[in-house]
């Protein structure tokens, strides 16, 4: 095996792993950033020691073994050791060539576990989710920055006070129970939203949609189902995941373009995805008045059960919107109205909508802003400003399909002159 091709496999199966890995090891060593540093060693080593041993059959627990015996040595030197050093030993085998199947699922899930702590108290609720979806999804300060409408610099900073915030206050770094586990699961819930959404829509890179993140978020919120059944939000954030999801392999042609809603084939849509989130929904509707979660969820539901574009209510969709306006405040909120009201009474309507918040500071370099007014513009003939604003639109985004696709579209308005 040569040196790139095994670096391939060393970065893939970290994409793979990371999070379980971390995880894992925070219920070891209760110490987030500990835990972030043994997880390191153990991918240099695997550079350093699969170019000539080959990749493993099980490289998860490979990796997790080495940052146990990683961990071992540390707590060897330190001055707990006789605290830790027989629980953690316990769990290592003494070679690494035993089986090692189980080694990485120490307990029932890790992942949703470590959001559990992620959300600790001690921090602020932005603070909460922003270590959420670093620690669990993965994403870069600048994918979390879009998510939030803010700088890449603003979650950098958030991220060295959370982690620091977390150590100052001698934070245990165990699974809540009971009230406090109840406490933390709002944030628990915009962290697994936030990290479908990056799913449904890439932040940068070639690929329009990540579906492995859409298929991890949907996973942690049927787990949050179970975990509490008394929870309508719990039920409508599923729900709104398992709607999105049905849509997901529509959404983009075999060459990665983006296929818009309007123009998706909807017999490809996962009809089975779309009748468990009917069943999440019905469950959520049951807990009396509804939560953002839920009315977003009904609001997908309408989507999913028309048969075609043109039947889809709209009108319905921007009452709805107008509820979650109301539990919810939001610019993103608003504009998301604006297309349901233009839809359902005409584009002049939706710029009256879009006018409103056209300066709201969240908005600011946000592209589906002008990308939404492009569509009311030439629908309404002004086919110059459209242009403009598409183009606006393609320089703002960091995907590379989804710039491709509104420079499409500016060309086409601008030869159908």
């Amino acid at each position: 095996m040569t040196d790139q091709t095994t670096r391939a496999a060393v970065e893939a199966v970290w994409r793979l792993e990371s999070t379980r890995l971390i995880a894992g090891l925070v219920g070891v060593v209760r110490d987030l950033a500990i835990a972030e540093d043994l997880a390191q060693d153990a991918l240099l080593a695997a550079l350093d020691q699969w170019p000539h041993e080959g990749v493993p059959p099980n490289p998860g627990a490979w990796l997790m073994t080495v940052a146990k015996r990683r961990a071992l040595d540390m707590f060897r030197r330190s001055e707990r050791r006789q605290q830790i050093y027989a629980t953690v030993g316990r769990s290592i085998p003494m070679h690494l060539d035993v089986d090692m199947t189980d080694a990485v699922d120490r307990v029932e899930d890790d992942v949703l576990r470590l959001m559990f702590i992620c959300c600790h108290p001690a921090l602020t609720p932005e603070a909460q989710t922003t270590l959420t979806l670093k620690m669990i999804a993965g994403l870069s300060s600048r994918e979390i920055a879009r998510a939030y409408l803010t700088s890449e610099s603003t979650i950098a900073q958030r991220l060295v006070r959370a982690k620091r915030t977390l150590t100052a206050a001698g934070a245990a770094l165990e699974e809540p129970k009971g009230a406090e586990r109840e406490e933390r699961l709002t944030a628990v819930l915009a962290a697994v939203y936030l990290l479908f959404n990056e799913g449904y829509s890439a932040t940068a890179g070639d690929m329009w949609t990540r579906p492995l993140l859409c298929k991890e978020a949907l996973r942690l919120g049927r787990i949050l189902t179970a975990v509490s059944p008394g929870e309508p939000e719990v039920f409508g954030l599923t729900a709104l995941m398992e709607f999105q999801s049905s849509r997901l392999q529509a959404r983009t042609r075999p060459d990665g373009t983006p296929i818009l809603l309007d123009e998706q084939d909807r017999s490809t849509w996962d009809y089975a995805h779309i009748r468990r989130g009917l069943a999440a929904l019905d469950q959520a509707a049951a807990g009396g008045n509804p939560g953002a979660y839920v009315l977003q969820a009904a609001i997908a539901a309408h989507h999913a059960r028309s048969a075609s574009a043109g039947e889809t209510d709209w009108a319905a969709i921007a009452v709805l919107y107008e509820q979650l306006g109301r539990v919810s405040p939001s610019p993103i909120v608003e504009l998301n109205r604006a297309v349901a009201v233009a839809r359902a009474h005409g584009p002049q309507a939706g710029l009256a909508v879009l006018d409103r918040i056209g300066d709201a500071p969240a908005l600011r370099g946000y592209h589906l802003l002008p990308a939404v007014r492009a569509d009311f513009l030439a629908a309404l003939g002004r086919t110059d400003e459209a242009e403009a604003e598409l183009l606006r639109a393609a320089q703002m985004t960091a995907n590379e399909q989804e710039r491709a696709m509104l420079r499409t579209r500016a060309e086409r308005l601008g030869e159908n002159k």
